[in-house]
């Protein structure tokens, strides 16, 4: 995957659809000081060049009913590509498995779960995370709050040459 050149409107455009992607295209033209048309266009090649991959709401987990969220550190016994591959594609059919991330150290993956309860987690963990191909061990660490949760990758300015 190879890097896109960002520029300061880039930034500014990202930036500001980070913080409210449902913001008009004409409100973020006057924004950022630029007539619509060059801004939609700066916007689709964005899009293109898929640094902007969707557009999405924001929800607040507890008022879905999802009180609990854990982070499921999980080894597996294989180390091998096609152990790993078969792991992954179970994970991606998982709704309650919210993220997954391949990590180094002492363990192999990192889930982050979301559940409606301390029961229904238990049942998923023992029934469905357990069960998955290749687990050798799990453990898992209960979010007691949210401290500063996903909103927003920070974006840097383009460095001076």
């Amino acid at each position: 995957m190879t890097k896109t050149p960002l520029n300061l409107t880039d930034i500014k455009i990202l930036t500001a659809l980070q913080k409210d992607a449902r913001i008009t295209n004409q409100t973020l033209a006057e924004q950022l000081g630029m007539s619509a048309s060059p801004c939609w266009r700066k916007v689709r090649k964005l899009e293109e060049d898929e640094v902007i991959q969707g557009y999405r709401a924001v929800l607040d987990r507890r008022k879905i009913g999802l009180g609990v969220m854990v982070f499921v550190r999980v080894s597996i016994d294989s180390h091998s590509e096609a152990e790993a591959r078969k792991f992954e594609q179970e994970v991606m059919e998982l709704e309650d498995v919210v993220a997954c991330y391949s990590i180094g150290g002492d363990a192999d993956f990192l889930l982050q779960v979301v559940s409606h309860d301390l029961d229904s987690y238990a049942e998923f963990s023992m029934s469905v995370i357990r069960r998955l191909p290749g687990i050798k061990e799990m453990q898992s660490m209960f979010v007691l709050k949210e401290i500063k949760p996903f909103v927003a990758f920070p974006i840097k300015k383009p460095e001076q040459d």
